[in-house]
């Protein structure tokens, strides 16, 4: 029952009565694991570039810059890097004073290769009235992080990655978000020189990173020769959802409220559903480099993108024979192939089709969003798996998979997990427009039972908390789906701070 507070709040998030049911209702009856087929590999499902290949798709994007085109570098960067600092928060709190982790005197040894080094020596000097080494030398250790950490240093605990300083340069230091504005300088910018960069951002660090970019956009727009338009967004609250309890009823709080989370990252594709582009390039805001490490990043970025325009173009060029009603039953052939071989779609009742429910089957295949997305060979890192799944509609079809749509308890689906030589590193190049240029609606092509239910706690009590589909997932789950082996200089994430002691990030 739904007090008069409850209605209230549920309409300053914009969610319907109708869709906290549906939520709820989640709860109760679970979410149905994916029907996997086989994991996708170089043999099958994946695309190997050769050299030749590589040198073809670039120019094919070199040619498509040259166009009256929009392109978009779209980053998620609303996430907090407290899990970046897990291990030094752990330390702060531990009972013993000195390094004692490998991760600690790791830390501690190499302090002085961090990007941060000398904003950290600065507070420590205006904190404590000492610099780093002297601390060092006392064995204040603890002081050390809690200036780097903390409210009274440099915060690092509190923001989000973009806003930290992650490599050094000899003309000065680049926060992660800078990386991203000279990356979109090197493969999206269009023939007036028009980079378009845009950031999911938390609410409350908004501001923030827009007094970042006032202040450094001229700088990279000088170097480069570009013109910059950066916008940012935030989750909408409409995507919150709602916590339950062990009965699966609504979660309240200790003062009688409505618990609702964030929804996850598969919230942002409404974030990508109100973007105005031809082209987006999707990537994670820790995954940069300094410029010496860039180039097998912009090739590859480049190769991406001229895959998935080469694509489109055919599927606009079978979408106008189809509409033209002038087609050969060898040419309908055709566009099976191309659907089989190239986009990976499978189902084996279209031969029992007609050729006019043949036509129909086809288009309604190709009239939808494409992605086309870098794998790289598994490493131990975690991430989504490429592999075949069966849709709703019984086609079979390329997905990005996480481990929790799988059901593990089933030996044959654990062992195709298991056989996966290859992981979603979140490298993504999409289309979002049909042919005569009118934008999808992205959200038509969400695969609503593919969230899931994780355990959590509030105030000392156990909920249940819903994630919906996630935006390289379910949210994604009903688009033209094409994968590109890439190689690992591609993927250099920063999961946690030593990570930038790596000598892809010095």
């Amino acid at each position: 029952m739904l007090t008069a507070n409850d209605q209230q709040l549920l309409s300053e998030k914009g969610i319907s009565e109708e869709q906290l049911k549906e939520q709820l209702a989640c709860f109760a009856k679970g979410f149905a694991f994916l029907d996997v087929k086989a994991s996708a590999s170089v043999q099958k499902g994946i695309q190997a570039i050769s050299e030749e290949e590589k040198d073809h798709y670039i120019n094919i994007w070199e040619d498509y810059l040259n166009q009256d085109k929009t392109i978009l570098k779209f980053v998620p960067a609303s996430g907090a890097a407290s899990r970046m600092f897990k291990d030094l928060f752990e330390f702060l709190s531990a009972s013993y004073e000195t390094p004692s982790t490998a991760f600690e005197k790791k830390f501690f040894d190499e302090i002085k290769h961090f990007a941060f080094f000398d904003a950290l020596n600065d507070k420590c000097r205006e904190n404590e009235g000492k610099d780093i080494p002297a601390l060092l030398s006392e064995n204040k250790y603890k002081s050390i992080v809690s200036n780097l950490l903390e409210e009274k240093g440099l915060r690092y605990g509190l923001l989000p990655k973009g806003l930290l300083l992650f490599h050094s340069y000899p003309e000065g230091i680049r926060t992660a978000a800078e990386e991203h504005l000279v990356e979109g300088a090197l493969y999206t910018k269009n023939k007036t020189n028009d980079v378009h960069i845009h950031l999911t951002v938390s609410p409350e660090h908004q501001v923030l990173f827009e007094t970042l970019v006032n202040e450094k956009k001229s700088l990279y727009e000088q170097k480069f020769g570009v013109t910059y338009y950066i916008s940012f967004s935030n989750q909408q609250s409409s995507t919150d959802t709602i916590a339950a309890d062990k009965d699966n009823q609504p979660f309240r709080n200790a003062d009688g409220s409505l618990l609702f989370r964030p929804g996850g990252h598969g919230a942002l594709i409404g974030n990508l559903n109100q973007m105005e582009a031809d082209v987006v390039f999707i990537k994670n805001i820790d995954n940069v480099v300094p410029d010496h490490f860039k180039d097998a990043t912009v090739t590859y970025k480049k190769v991406l993108a001229g895959i998935l325009v080469s694509l489109q173009q055919k599927i606009f060029s079978y979408l106008e024979l189809i509409d033209s009603g002038d087609y050969t039953h060898a040419q309908v052939e055709e566009m099976i192939y191309f659907l089989q071989d190239e986009l990976c779609i499978k189902n084996p009742e279209t031969r029992l089709l007609e050729d006019v429910e043949l036509v129909l089957y086809i288009k309604r295949k190709l009239m939808r969003p494409l992605r086309v997305c870098g794998m790289v060979r598994n490493v131990g890192e975690p991430g989504g798996g490429p592999f075949f799944a069966v849709n709703p509609d019984g086609t079979v079809s390329l997905q990005i998979l996480e481990s929790s749509q799988i059901d593990m308890s089933d030996p044959a689906k654990k062992a195709l997990f298991e056989q996966g030589t290859h992981f979603n590193p979140v490298d993504l190049v999409c289309a979002l427009k049909d042919l005569e240029g009118n934008k999808y609606n992205l959200p038509d092509f969400v695969d609503k039972n593919t969230g899931f239910i994780s355990q959590k706690s509030k105030d000392g009590r156990e909920l249940k908390a819903l994630e919906l589909p996630g935006l390289w997932n379910g949210a994604m789950s009903d688009w033209n789906t094409v994968f590109v082996e890439v190689p690992i200089e591609t993927f250099n994430p920063v999961k946690t701070v030593n990570d930038l002691l790596r000598p892809e990030h010095q």
